[in-house]
């Protein structure tokens, strides 16, 4: 995954909760939007400091916070032997905290906020999303498998009636060969964005399994489909934060590659 050449200053922060952070920028003055990054289930690991430097590259102030902070053992959650069950209360508090952080940085233009998850936080974009005014929502391989939908230990809300409280368009980038997330299940999620008239781009990218942006694991790791999700994201950023999408409009974009012999039973985990 190529960025820019644009040079980016990076910054470790604790934000006001004692949450530890990671906060990315162009070189510069500014103002430049704002991207809240929701690490996937393996805490703040180097990965998610590279997407943050990225992200910055293409000329947005990052902030990605360590939301699994109150996890007894990093390592082990970062090494994927555990896991942080947050709750979507808590990730509300947290993304709050995270854009406190973002708001003492002179280079940040809180008009324009997107919020981005991944994986087991893909869901927690359209949390926030549908209590606070953001300008986008960011949902990498999350959000649209069967336990997302209801109410449960970790889930304050149907998705469905999440989705109908949104007020700002969504980018969805999901693999075909997920062992997670079924064609239906994206397609489960772009009927309900349709149903209530919400604009929308999201991508199934053939073959590509579940974490496939994540280099640092080569059985996950594609790198077209990486480049490619990269790119379709950074052009959906870049018409939300230059006002291309209109409250009063509806933009629905639905791009999708699998092959003809589609078997979701058939796609396996892979690290």
């Amino acid at each position: 995954m190529s960025g820019t050449d644009r040079q980016v200053e990076t910054q470790e922060l604790v934000c006001s909760n004692g949450m530890p952070a990671f906060l990315a920028k162009p070189a510069g003055a500014g103002p430049y939007p704002v991207v809240i990054l929701i690490h996937e289930r393996y805490g703040l690991v180097p990965h998610t400091r590279d997407l943050a430097k990225k992200c910055a590259s293409d000329g947005f102030l990052v902030v990605a916070s360590n939301y699994f902070f109150k996890h007894p053992d990093q390592n082990a959650l970062n090494a994927g032997d555990g896991r942080y069950p947050m709750t979507d209360a808590e990730s509300i508090g947290y993304i709050n905290a995270s854009l406190e952080a973002a708001s003492k940085n002179p280079a940040a233009d809180m008009s324009r906020v997107a919020v981005a998850g991944y994986c087991q936080t893909g869901r927690h974009p359209l949390v926030y999303a549908a209590q606070a005014k953001i300008a986008a929502a960011v949902v990498w391989y999350g959000a649209a498998s069967k336990r997302e939908w209801d109410v449960n230990d970790t889930n304050a809300r149907p998705m469905d009636e999440m989705i109908a409280a949104l007020d700002c368009p969504v980018f969805g980038a999901f693999g075909a060969a997920d062992h997670i997330i079924s064609n239906d299940d994206v397609l489960r999620f772009r009927n309900a964005l349709e149903k209530h008239s919400k604009s929308y781009d999201l991508h199934v990218y053939k073959d590509a399994p579940h974490g496939w942006l994540n280099d640092t694991m080569p059985g996950r790791y594609r790198a077209p489909q990486a480049d490619a999700g990269w790119a379709d994201q950074q052009i959906f950023l870049k018409r939300v934060f230059s006002g291309g999408y209109k409250r009063d409009e509806v933009s629905w974009r639905f791009d999708s590659a699998f092959a003809s012999d589609y078997d979701f039973s058939k796609n396996l985990r892979l690290e």
